[in-house]
């Protein structure tokens, strides 16, 4: 089928618009999964908790960002990514104003809790978007983009935020952003469209000459249960769990702390390493990403990726290593291997029906979030068994040893999501369930892999 240029011209340009306004969007997520750790010691000053409280309280995040995300796929499936994101943006810009206006413990956990239900919709809704508007052959590519250009978010929730505090409050950048949110929120809903079709464009098969992947065709709730009752997606969901669920955990809130506790540097110095984790995650993701496309392989990727993430857990517990460029290179390999996990969207959207693809997405990205919402208090937890009693002012001081500790724990979970990537079906970069051309108009019921 021959496609007029001016149609590819313009499909172009609204693709690219759509793009840029959920990427926004998901760089606002990162910011506020990850700045907790960089303001941990004003939110202990000002709420007066315990590490397990502080870790609760970050963790209200992911807690209702984890509940969200099979949720989140049903409606970026139904509603489609305009509307979901819309509607995520507004509560999660009201949620950071509360938070940063919170005069109580209990205020401010209200006020993390609306962030996390308003973002869980963001990334589910952005990754079903790019399925819409991306031809599947450069999926792996788009996704490690993604992650890349969304943890500009999280490294300016590190070192830059740290920048920022010298200037302002921590009440301040939360309002701001809380505001941010908003302005997102209508550009979302102006500009943003959840497929071609819907701006009178063909689909991105058709752009290539091939027919329209089938649309859904039954009840949202039949199709759940299709994609949950599919064996081949849940590896991946346990490579999010214990990969980027540890991660997530030990950046977004105990990586500083342990800088800072640990090797007495200050808040400044110690987010240059949680800022290189990041940074190292944001290159994973996309380099890792390109290289599963290139080698048309996701199983090895997804493999190897989370090996080398038990390893330097366990280097970071038993290598002699300290502040300087040993300390900000683990910290970077750490974020750099967890980055692998991108491949795993991939894989799951790959082995169910492309009309369900945003709740395979939604299921396996449960996992990651569940991950970090049990590891951020749990690091707290057992650090505080062996904590002896040491305060600076109104907060806790941990030792070297007591962060070890946690670092164990986060260490078992690395290897829990290698487990989880043993058992990864490879898909070859194509949806399995559509014949190898993606010729066939063939249904919507999975060619279930077991």
């Amino acid at each position: 089928m021959s496609v007029d240029p001016s149609v590819r011209q313009r499909f172009q340009r609204l693709r690219w618009t759509v793009y840029a306004i959920l990427i926004l969007a998901y760089m606002m997520v990162f910011f506020h999964r990850m700045a907790p750790g960089v303001v941990s010691a004003d939110l202990m000053a000002s709420f007066q908790t315990s590490g397990a409280a502080l870790g609760s309280l970050a963790a209200m995040y992911y807690y209702i960002y984890t509940a969200m995300q099979i949720p989140s796929g049903v409606l970026a499936d139904t509603l489609g990514s305009r509307i979901s994101v819309t509607i995520g943006c507004l509560v999660a810009g009201l949620g950071s104003i509360l938070f940063g206006l919170a005069e109580t413990f209990e205020m401010a956990s209200a006020g993390r809790f609306l962030v996390g239900l308003g973002v869980s919709v963001v990334f589910v809704g952005l990754m079903r978007s790019n399925t819409q508007w991306f031809s599947e052959r450069y999926y792996g590519a788009i996704s490690g983009l993604t992650l890349l250009l969304g943890n500009v978010g999280s490294i300016l929730a590190a070192g830059p935020l740290a920048l920022l505090l010298k200037t302002t409050s921590w009440r301040s950048v939360f309002v701001g952003i809380g505001l941010l949110s908003l302005i997102v929120a209508v550009l979302t809903a102006v500009f943003v469209r959840s497929k071609p079709q819907d701006a009178g464009l063909p689909t991105v098969q058709e752009l290539d000459g091939l027919p329209a992947h089938p649309p859904r065709d039954r009840h949202w709730a039949l199709d759940l249960r299709g994609v949950m009752t599919t064996r081949a997606v849940w590896p991946s969901f346990f490579v999010m769990f214990g990969i980027t669920g540890s991660l997530f955990a030990f950046a977004g809130l105990w990586g500083v702390p342990l800088m800072r506790d640990g090797f007495g540097l200050d808040r400044t110095q110690a987010s240059l390493y949680t800022t290189a984790a990041l940074a190292g995650f944001a290159i994973g993701s996309f380099a890792l990403g390109s290289l599963s496309d290139h080698l048309g392989r996701r199983k090895v990727v997804i493999v190897g990726a989370s090996a080398l993430s038990v390893v330097l857990w366990l280097a970071l517990i038993l290598l002699p290593w300290g502040p300087g460029w040993t300390g900000l290179t683990l910290y970077a390999l750490l974020g750099m291997a967890a980055g692998g996990f991108v491949v795993g969207y991939a894989a799951a959207k790959e082995v169910v029906p492309p009309g369900v693809a945003g709740m395979a997405i939604a299921l396996v990205n449960t996992g990651l979030f569940l991950g970090a919402a049990i590891m951020q208090p749990a690091f707290g937890w057992v650090m505080d068994l062996t904590w002896d009693g040491t305060m600076t002012g109104d907060v806790r001081l941990y030792a070297m040893s007591d962060f070890r500790n946690g670092l164990w724990l986060s260490g078992g979970f690395a290897l829990l999501g290698l487990i989880g990537a043993l058992f990864v079906h490879e898909t070859r970069c194509r949806n399995i369930t559509l014949p190898a051309t993606a010729a066939a108009n063939s249904g919507n019921q999975p060619n279930r892999p077991t």
